[in-house]
């Protein structure tokens, strides 16, 4: 009987396996990497949530409690005005400074105020989302600032055909369209009518609410100050700094997006876009 050899080449897939060996060995190490940065980004987002909790926290707790103090300081302010002898008033530099520091504590007051109203925000950011008239409700804030657009002789448009229903939490939005209406007003240009229009319009799933103004408009470094907290940009005008911030605020926690377009002397335009929620 004959004896028969036969040869095989198993080089490739020696190789082959090797390669797949190796390849699963890198894979292993690469999901025990992305483990660990997971576990440190989770670790990260409880800190970060910790400390905007405290943040939210002291921030009412120090807008309440030196509410008192400065009530206090207004009232001590009152009565060294009351009982100061007639003749300190000869001296020009007392009354001045008397209203000076009144004037401080009144901007003290507000600047608590506002920071009652931060604090009130971002505990209100959840509110669920509802079905909105949003006509109804626009007209509502019309009425609301019918005065002012009267004393301006400001003209205002409204055209809401593009969506009459708008899915938002309807105090948030309320207040999205007071502010940007209200400043569409309050920075009208001295130099002619006050001409503002708003519009509402579905474009790429998204919801896009426009406040056009023809009023005093931004430089470009102006725009990139707008929405910061307490940035006030126009001084002729009483305010805060604080509304567009907090109108930026409840537009992005509900995965808005809120931005402007403007041109000194020529108008700003304002446009909200939000998710079409069901």
């Amino acid at each position: 009987a004959g004896v028969s050899i036969f040869g095989f080449d198993v080089t490739e897939q020696v190789e082959a396996r090797q390669q797949v060996q190796s390849l699963n060995q890198e894979l292993a190490a690469i999901n025990e990497e992305m483990q660990a940065t997971n576990e440190e980004l989770h670790e990260s987002n409880s800190r970060l949530l910790r400390t905007n909790t405290d943040l939210d926290t002291f921030v009412y707790t120090a807008s309440h409690d030196l509410k008192s103090p400065i009530t206090n300081v207004e009232g001590l302010l009152l009565a060294l005005r009351d009982h100061l002898p007639a003749n300190a008033f000869d001296n020009a530099l007392v009354p001045r400074l008397l209203d000076m520091m009144a004037g401080a504590v009144g901007r003290f007051q507000q600047t608590l105020g506002h920071l009652t109203d931060i604090s009130r925000l971002q505990q209100e950011l959840d509110q669920p989302a509802e079905a909105v008239d949003l006509p109804a409700l626009v007209e509502a804030v019309r009425l609301d600032i019918l005065p002012e657009l009267t004393a301006a002789g400001a003209t205002l448009v409204v055209d809401l055909d593009g969506c009459p229903t708008v899915h938002f939490s309807a105090k948030n939005l309320r207040s999205i369209v007071y502010n940007l209406l209200s400043n569409a007003v309050k920075y009208r240009d001295p130099d002619r009518p006050a001409h503002v229009q708003l519009r509402c319009r579905l474009a790429a799933g998204r919801v896009l609410l426009e406040v056009e103004d023809n009023g005093l408009g931004l430089s470009n470094a102006q725009q990139n100050e707008l929405f910061r907290m307490f940035r006030r940009l126009h001084s002729h005008v009483a305010g805060s700094g604080v509304g567009l911030y907090m109108v930026k605020k409840m537009v992005e926690n509900a995965g808005g997006t809120l931005s402007v377009q403007s041109q000194p002397e020529v108008g700003s335009t304002f446009t909200v876009s939000l998710p079409i929620g069901r």
